[in-house]
């Protein structure tokens, strides 16, 4: 961020608030995905950056249903994804849309966050976009425990979320869904599953 705005590169800009803001996600630092996503979205609004307002309004949106305003929070993700699909482009579409599954998820519509989910899996199979394939399988592992599917979907699921992290080198996302499978198991056996298992969405 420094060098593009030494250099006055405002798309470098633009690029970097969003990795960062990405960044801040993954570390679960919601005031940091805030303030990237608010410099972002000043930024692309003063220099008519279509796309980058688009992603903007989404992180937004996450940082909201993650914080427990899920309302206002969803609203800004169909924004947002619908002004980034109005862009022609479906780039990060896999990944923003499993972004919307868990904030469905968050705000109790776990059957519109299952939906969300296969259509973020949908797309990374058309345009093999499968980098957050293995999170994809993890939370899909996770709705389906939480309305009590069947057993083996859910495990099929984890191992699948598991394995394709180890194809794909993912030390974190494999660890995070080898712990995710290990409380699954551990509220099964404790028989606290009740209506469905509510695990962990980070």
């Amino acid at each position: 961020m420094s060098l593009a705005r030494e250099l006055n590169d405002t798309h470098a800009l633009a690029l970097a608030l969003y990795f960062a803001a990405c960044l801040g996600r993954f570390e679960r630092n919601p005031s940091e995905v805030e303030r990237c996503a608010s410099d972002l979205i000043e930024l692309s609004t003063r220099q008519n950056f279509a796309f980058w307002l688009a992603m903007g309004s989404v992180l937004r949106g996450w940082v909201r249903s993650a914080s427990g305003e899920t309302a206002e929070g969803l609203s800004w993700f169909e924004d947002g994804i619908k002004d980034i699909r109005a862009t022609g482009s479906m780039l990060w579409m896999p990944y923003l849309l499993a972004l919307k599954a868990e904030s469905l998820f968050i705000a109790d519509r776990t059957s519109e966050a299952l939906v969300a989910i296969r259509e973020s899996e949908a797309l990374a199979e058309r345009s093999e976009e499968r980098w957050w394939c293995a999170e994809q399988h993890r939370l899909r592992a996770v709705f389906l425990a939480a309305v009590g599917a069947n057993d083996t979907k859910i495990e099929a699921s984890f191992c699948a979320a598991i394995s394709t992290a180890k194809e794909q080198k993912s030390v974190s996302l494999e660890k995070r869904a080898e712990e995710t499978y290990a409380e699954y198991r551990r509220q099964k056996a404790s028989g606290s599953e009740g209506r469905g298992f509510r695990l962990p969405l980070w």
